[in-house]
């Protein structure tokens, strides 16, 4: 098999930008526009921009893709990922034809199939049947063609009650599988796919997934896919792009993009990398929804001038908490979650007893987190108060309290995508003959 800089390119972009003009364009006719030119002229407000409209906006432009170069090899699966707003749509709308760059070249050798969005190519008054055939005949296939796929196409949507029924009757769900599968079965050398499985159900995600892997491994087919699901990409992509305000920023591992994503400076909070104490009095990470009559002020990791840990290390920190009322039974709740976000154990609650209003109080908190292994985690911290009915009420969340990350210096070389994030102990053996 060939190796994937051996194989023939899909999919070129060299330069590709795509500016956006932010505000109204135009006022719709010739004395609108005059009204607003002159309005601006004599610093005025715009008589023709609806009430609470920023007008800041007006006249100023945005790049929504800012110099993107990109190959894409023939038979790759090729995940893209980012926060919202880095660029990842407008990318493929720009490959799909729905938009033109403003400088730069795309080349695409082949035909595209693409959902970027429930029901994109759908006529809602035509049924089922009837838009396979319309997403056939747009690709350039013949009636005879599409004929030999349509039992294919309709035994994998799981809509063959309804696919002689109009698609404006479809449920959200029922457009996905239908428009996924009329993508997956007609010709095309090149998948792309924006979002879509979000909405259909886990089974049906699970094979959708399984049918785009066999597209690119045994087809032959190009592959791109946006998702905010970690697993999905993880499950299907060999190659996966990470972008950030219209750019790309990293190209490469699966793996290694997803711990760049995760770990982008914007996702951080206000926890620097290697710091091992923090002023909580102001916080950004703090969560609004709790009730806040005691808050954590102030976070240090004892023993440490970083937040790296071995395997098996206990974690020892100090707290102090500032009580704005008499809270009699105050609890500290404790929870881990990998660096994409998956969650990993907790612990329920330890007894900080009571804390008197107006007052602070220092306590030192030593756990063992049993099996955690290799990989950058984030730890919540959450104050919780339990009345004398068992019923518990959140003070603070901390999300995150900081981040960590456990390095195994020598040994075993661990997998956590394939292994998960908890070694457990070596089991006993004994020999019976």
């Amino acid at each position: 098999m060939s190796s994937l800089n051996e194989k023939p390119v899909a999919i070129r972009l060299s330069g590709v930008k795509k500016m956006y003009r932010l505000g109204q364009i135009g006022g719709g006719t010739l004395t609108a526009d005059l009204q607003s030119w002159w309005a601006r002229v004599r610093g005025k407000e715009d008589p023709n921009i609806p009430v609470n409209m920023d007008q800041r906006l007006i006249g100023q432009t945005f790049m929504a893709l800012n110099g993107i170069d990109l190959e894409v090899k023939k038979g790759e699966a090729l995940g893209i990922i980012g926060g919202n707003g880095a660029g990842k749509s407008t990318m493929l709308k720009l490959l799909c034809r729905v938009t033109a760059p403003t400088e730069g070249e795309i080349d695409i050798y082949g035909r595209i199939v693409s959902m970027l969005e429930v029901g994109t190519g759908f006529n809602g008054e035509m049924t089922g049947r009837e838009n396979v055939y319309l997403n056939g005949a747009i690709l350039g296939m013949t009636k005879a063609e599409i004929d030999a796929k349509m039992e294919d196409i309709i035994e994998f949507s799981e809509v063959r009650d309804f696919i002689d029924t109009p698609v404006k009757r479809y449920s959200s769900g029922m457009f996905v599988k239908l428009a996924f599968s009329v993508a997956a079965h007609l010709d095309s050398e090149i998948m792309i796919m924006d979002e879509v499985l979000a909405v259909g159900d886990m089974a049906f995600q699970k094979k959708c997934l399984t049918k785009m892997r066999e597209a690119a491994t045994q087809q032959g087919r190009t592959v791109l896919y946006v998702s905010h699901n970690m697993n999905t990409i993880r499950q299907l992509c060999d190659r996966c792009v990470v972008m950030d305000k219209g750019r790309i920023i990293f190209q490469g591992d699966v793996e290694e993009a997803i711990e760049i994503y995760m770990n982008n400076e914007a996702m951080q909070g206000q926890w620097a990398e290697g710091q091992s104490e923090r002023d909580l009095t102001t916080c950004e990470t703090r969560s609004p929804w709790a009730e806040g009559k005691a808050r954590i002020v102030y976070l240090k990791l004892l023993g440490k001038e970083n937040a790296l840990y071995a395997p098996g290390e206990k974690m020892k920190f100090q707290i102090r908490i500032l009580a704005n009322q008499t809270i009699e039974n105050l609890r500290l709740r404790v929870e881990i979650r990998y660096g994409d976000d998956t969650p990993v154990g907790t612990m329920p609650g330890v007894s900080l007893g009571t804390v008197e209003a107006q007052t602070t109080r220092d306590f030192t908190v030593e756990f063992d987190p049993i099996g955690l292994t290799v990989g950058r985690y984030r730890v919540d911290m959450v104050l919780f108060e339990l009345d004398e009915f068992g019923n518990s009420f959140d003070q603070e969340l901390l999300l995150p309290a900081f981040r960590m990350e456990v390095r195994e210096e020598q040994g075993l070389v661990w997998s956590p995508q394939n292994w998960g994030h908890i070694r457990f102990a070596d089991a006993t053996v004994t020999k019976l003959n």
